[in-house]
């Protein structure tokens, strides 16, 4: 049986711990590894060695610290193969998605490394009589992230990419569902030649998570995940004085106005809905038709379309989705299921009970479409996080927006329409921090930012992006007179130019 071990100071290192948690995969229901569930301890000593490491790392002229970062990127798209079997392996999701989400944390990677430009400051001349003004962006120093399940590859480099490439060490906490992706992808970027010490990867469960949010010597900490862990790490973190952006659940709706191709809204759907088994926080779980004749003409285009998912493992290329990432998430959705049911929601298409032959013991489940849901029942109001779409008429655009802007999350929203007024009002009124205009997962690309509103996001910084680099430094503003143009005699005023 494999163990995983951390990765501190450049080099792995067998955790001491007693505690551990299988690491399984979601395809057959095996256990195919170990993960020791590390110490606090032991993120003391990763800590230590972070601290000391990034004192001359943040003393490196950023072009350096940008060459890294390039060789780094050539390796991702190497290895990118690779790293998707990985995550496929202990996450579920199919080759090509894995591939893609690959492509999206690379994409980051090649913003950071453009990084000599983005912290150039700012430089006012003569201020006031010889005085000259400027201002510098300064790394934080050790910083965290704590990613998760998901998007095992992805949210990682959405991070510390950024974080490094500012002059900061990182420590990594991954999550221990998939741990495998994000060792390979660290070890990559130690072969790109990183000095050890800069990235530190620390595998634990809550006991790593307190750890690293009581550190003093932890900085930031970013964080994606669930909101009520998200807003707990956000609380936890500020009180112990850390900045802090945390990411958290999303309900996502799609409004479907009456004059949209209706083949292009469902074929979006069934991507924005299905693809990943659902478990994406930007994924489509509620379609919103205006108008009982767009409802129906929705369903008669999904229905079919959600019956005929080819569901397999990622080693069929040909498979649309995958399994679900563990049996405890796989029961939490069968769950929601039936509560759906049970609250009168009516199910279209029961993705229970789908069996694959030959994969008897793995995670699937069927893509799952109920028609008539309410704002009341639970299905509507939880994230799900799972195969499961949604369907809520409303009788208006008006209706829609309101349904929408009420909701806890504001993650990110779409509107599939022709009509351009009704677009650019949507874009306008609606709240939510990303928006698609006949787009269903509007995703920022890696030089925007990536953040949400509302519940589904604490803190006042979004990530990757420009946002990112804000959050990884803080300013530092320099006045400066030198002898020639400084007068004889004390001035006791306040200072003005």
């Amino acid at each position: 049986m494999q163990v995983i071990d951390n990765l501190v100071g450049g080099k792995k290192q067998r955790s001491a711990s007693t505690r551990n948690a299988p690491v399984f995969n979601p395809a057959t229901g095996e256990q195919t590894a170990e993960l020791p569930l590390s110490t606090a301890v032991e993120l003391d000593a990763a800590v230590a060695v972070a601290k000391a490491a990034q004192v001359a790392w943040g003393d490196t002229p950023p072009l350096k610290r940008a060459r890294v970062m390039f060789r780094f990127k050539d390796l991702l798209e190497q290895n990118a193969d690779r790293i998707a079997r990985a995550i496929s392996a202990e996450h579920g999701k199919t080759h090509d998605d894995a591939l893609g989400e690959v492509q999206r944390g690379l994409e980051v990677v090649e913003f950071a490394c453009g990084i000599p430009h983005l912290l150039k400051g700012e430089y006012s001349k003569n201020v006031g009589p010889a005085i000259d003004s400027y201002s510098d962006r300064q790394p934080l120093g050790v910083v965290a992230g704590i990613t998760p399940f998901n998007f095992p590859c992805m949210v990682p480099l959405w991070m510390y990419p950024v974080a490094i490439a500012c002059g900061n060490a990182f420590i990594l906490k991954p999550s221990e569902k998939d741990p495998g992706a994000a060792m390979l992808v660290a070890e990559l970027l130690h072969e790109a030649g990183l000095p050890a010490g800069l990235l530190n990867v620390v595998h634990g469960d809550k006991e790593i998570v307190d750890a690293i949010l009581a550190h003093p010597d932890i900085k930031a900490v970013s964080f994606v995940g669930s909101t009520p862990i998200a807003s707990y790490v956000y609380a936890t973190g500020t009180a112990n004085g850390k900045r802090v952006q945390a990411l958290g659940g999303a309900k996502n709706h799609m409004v479907i106005m009456p004059d949209a191709d209706m083949d292009k809204a469902a074929d979006a759907l069934m991507g924005a809905g299905y693809g990943s088994a659902g478990e994406r926080c930007m994924a489509v779980s509620v379609a919103v038709p205006i108008g009982e004749k767009t409802a129906d003409s929705l369903i008669e285009a999904l229905a079919p379309r959600v019956r005929a998912l080819k569901i397999g493992p990622a080693t069929d290329r040909e498979a649309e989705m995958g399994p679900l990432v563990t049996k405890q998430h796989l029961d939490k959705v069968s769950g929601y299921i039936d509560k759906g049911v049970a609250e009168g929601a009516k199910l279209v298409v029961d993705g229970r009970g789908f069996k694959l032959q030959g994969y008897e013991g793995g995670y699937f489940i069927g893509g799952t479409l109920f028609d008539h849901v309410d704002k009341e029942m639970t299905i509507y109001r939880e994230e799900i996080f799972g195969p499961v779409l949604s369907v809520l008429r409303a009788g208006s655009y008006d209706e829609a927006v309101r349904l929408i802007n009420a909701h806890e999350f504001g993650n990110g929203t779409a509107i599939f329409t022709r009509d351009g007024d009704a677009a650019r009002s949507f874009a306008d009124k609606i709240e939510a921090g990303m928006v698609g205009i006949n787009v269903p997962i509007p995703v920022p690309v890696a030089y925007h930012s990536f953040g949400g509103w509302k519940r589904s996001i604490f803190g006042d910084h979004a990530i990757y992006g420009p946002e990112g680099v804000r959050f990884y430094t803080r300013i530092k503003t320099i006045t400066s007179r030198w002898p020639d143009g400084i007068k004889s005699g004390a001035v006791f005023n306040f200072p003005t130019m």
